[in-house]
């Protein structure tokens, strides 16, 4: 039998309608997994038993009075530690926060509590979610499930480990350049980046989207029905649209057929693509191919000067942000971070507008790309893996957007795009490391990423068993 803690989502709710499970049953069984892995991983972050338990309490009450919130009441979920959750302290992943309880619940904490989900805990993140890394200077390093001498990825570093950990089946987090995506890819599950403004945050960003993390592609489209609901304090967010989030059943031998997919194995600029991840992708578009798809190569779209350009901007925004604080909080922002913000200081204001204005090239240039296919098919990540005390797979301030070409560039565009296992290489240091396909949609068809991403789930060959606590 499946152990409780890895029941997904919908097997979680049936059972709950059925009265052959309870929400507390589950909860004690999801927080002896989060014990049982902690001490190796370290992929929480206010971690309270006792608090989800008193919601695993009520939701089992109404259960029982046929009152049920919403499909997910009573299921366990995790959330970044950036999405405030009242009454907790936001660090931000970083020591050079001051920790002041949260006043109130951002948009997708609310409509999680309003579903009648339970909280397990908040996850890690490294410093001010620059990092595509589990490194943080308020954080413990976290670690990957699958090898820990190995990085999960981030941002939404502890998300990605707690869903590979069996933490319970839904995890949030969020991603402004690829922080879904990369560390969903390295921890071998699904993370789905939403089309901007789908999910409605707070504070919003330009390019940053909240979204599921999960072990199927089911769990994130049942998440996506709670989060897409509409709340007045994103002034950016879409207008709220009647999706019918759980129809992604499609029978691929004869949906696939006349969609025709992209094929994007160049990002144009920054890292290599590792052979091993260049044949998994492949072999996935081959795959669909076979099944009835037009699958055809997309060249590459983006250049280093867009890249640059936003780096540089970023930058300067960050370096802003460390400038203004007194000089002890300062000095406790993760070094790797301090050194990376420093050549801003010289910016001037020419340089400033040029990198600006990269966001819109490489959006106009993603879109424009993407136009003329269905959906576009890339590695998540150009590399399978990197050391657990790197900062991120260059380990080098000067090359701090190197591995994020396939990813930045649908942030800026606003397409939707999902991360699912492909695939794994031959055996790392410990085991054998996932591989990430990236499925991207045209602007706003969320629910087609999402249908495609089932469609390849039954296609795959079948997966791996998820790790298990050392010992």
């Amino acid at each position: 039998m499946t152990a409780l803690h890895e029941l997904g989502a919908a097997e979680l709710q049936a059972a709950y309608a059925a009265g052959a499970l309870s929400p507390v049953e589950v909860a004690h069984a999801v927080i002896a997994q989060v014990r049982r892995w902690e001490p190796h991983i370290h992929a929480t972050y206010a971690f309270d038993p006792e608090g989800a338990l008193a919601l695993a309490r009520a939701s089992e009450s109404r259960w029982r009075a046929g009152q049920a919130l919403s499909a997910l009441d009573g299921v366990p979920v995790t959330l970044k530690e950036n999405i405030a959750t009242r009454g907790v302290p936001m660090p931000l992943g970083t020591a050079a926060s001051v920790l002041q309880p949260a006043a109130e619940d951002a948009p997708p904490a609310a409509r999680l509590r309003e579903a009648g989900a339970v909280f397990i805990s908040k996850t890690t993140m490294p410093d001010y979610g620059m990092l595509s890394s589990g490194l943080s200077s308020f954080h413990a390093l976290t670690r990957n499930p699958w090898d820990l001498a190995l990085n999960p990825g981030g941002s939404s570093a502890g998300a990605a480990a707690a869903a590979a950990a069996g933490y319970g089946p839904l995890h949030l987090g969020t991603d402004i350049g690829g922080s879904i995506r990369l560390p969903a890819a390295w921890c071998g599950v699904v993370g789905f980046k939403p089309s901007a403004g789908r999910v409605p945050i707070k504070p919003p960003y330009l390019g940053r989207v909240a979204g599921p993390i999960t072990r199927s592609v089911r769990d994130a489209a049942l998440l996506m029905e709670v989060l897409s609901r509409p709340d007045w304090r994103d002034a950016t967010s879409l207008p709220p649209q009647a999706f019918e989030w759980q129809d992604i059943e499609r029978d691929p031998s004869t949906w696939l057929r006349g969609l025709r997919i992209g094929l994007l194995l160049d990002a144009g600029w920054g890292m290599a693509l590792d052979p091993e991840v260049a044949a998994a992708v492949q072999a996935a578009a081959r795959a669909l191919q076979a099944a009835g798809a037009a699958v055809e190569p997309l060249a590459a779209f983006s250049t280093d000067e867009m890249a640059q350009g936003i780096d540089r901007f970023w930058r300067l925004r960050s370096w802003l942000d460390i400038s203004a604080l007194p000089p002890e909080r300062r000095a406790r922002v993760l070094p790797f971070i301090r050194d990376w913000v420093a050549p801003a200081a010289g910016c001037s204001a020419a340089e400033l507008f040029a990198g600006y204005s990269q966001f819109a090239a490489l959006r106009d240039a993603a879109v424009a790309a993407c136009q003329p296919f269905d959906f576009v098919l890339s590695p998540v990540a150009p590399v399978a893996g990197f050391a657990a005390e790197w900062a991120m797979p260059s380990n080098d301030p000067a090359k701090a957007m190197a591995h994020i070409g396939y990813t930045l560039p649908f942030n800026m565009s606003e397409q939707p795009a999902l991360s699912i296992d492909c695939g794994a290489t031959a055996a790392g240091l410990q085991t054998a490391l996932p591989i990430g396909l990236q499925i991207i949609g045209r602007r706003h068809d969320d629910l087609g990423v999402l249908r495609l991403a089932r469609a390849w789930e039954q296609l795959r060959p079948p997966s791996r068993p998820w790790p298990q606590p050392p010992g």
